[in-house]
């Protein structure tokens, strides 16, 4: 396993603050597979930030593992009492957030935090965090991509259609992200999310501290 760490202790660094990395990309589009297989690469060193969302849960996920299922009004409330980092009104008039002490514990305890979301919330946490780390994630093509959404078979017709052309609209943000990756190869858009963590990691300005005290 691929241990941060292991860098750390080669260049004589010891820096301990993570990185807070948005992964976004339209529905259907595999973030979530390359998500999952990071986290394995990087053994402890790399967390997701759990969600909060108004949608129902899918048959095969689990409360405060793949989401924090919230009613309107619970969600609402945490809004007014500042909680969430970021929060958005996606496809189906669903909310979603990223519960904002979670991110801040673990960012201090030296975890690389990811966060999966769409484009409305990352923009939001790319205007309080500016060292943030973003990656938009693109299909192949948009012919690709529906098959990959119906291939889930999570989605009717006309929810297919609508997160087609939902995927058209968020392109015209990806020009604010740091890193792009077409996810045509899963292994090898899994290895260029690997390098781009560590490549972050060696990073001048992330390293200043560490630096300067070796005179």
């Amino acid at each position: 396993m691929l241990n941060i760490d292991n860098y750390r202790k080669v260049w004589g660094f010891k820096d301990k603050s993570g990185i807070l990395i948005i992964i976004s990309g339209p529905s259907g589009v595999g973030k979530g597979t390359i998500v999952n297989e990071i986290i394995k690469i990087f053994n402890g060193d790399v967390v997701k930030s759990i969600s909060v969302t108004t949608r129902k849960p899918r048959f095969n996920e689990k409360e405060g593992i793949d989401y924090f299922f919230k009613s309107i009004e619970e969600f609402s409330s945490l809004i007014e009492k500042d909680l969430l980092l970021e929060y958005a009104c996606v496809f189906g008039g669903k909310l979603y957030g990223t519960p904002k002490d979670y991110v801040e514990q673990k960012l201090k305890e030296g975890k690389n935090v990811i966060l999966e979301i769409d484009v409305q919330g990352a923009l939001q946490v790319k205007r309080k965090f500016k060292d943030c780390v973003s990656i938009f994630v693109l299909p192949p093509n948009f012919l690709e991509l529906e098959k990959r959404l119906r291939e889930r078979k999570t989605e009717d017709e006309e929810s297919i259609h609508n997160r087609l052309a939902i995927a058209h609209k968020e392109l015209k943000s990806i020009y604010n992200y740091d890193y792009v990756i077409i996810n045509d190869d899963l292994k090898y858009s899994i290895d260029c999310i690997r390098s781009i963590i560590i490549a972050e990691h060696c990073k001048i300005n992330r390293n200043l501290k560490e630096l300067n005290n070796d005179g």
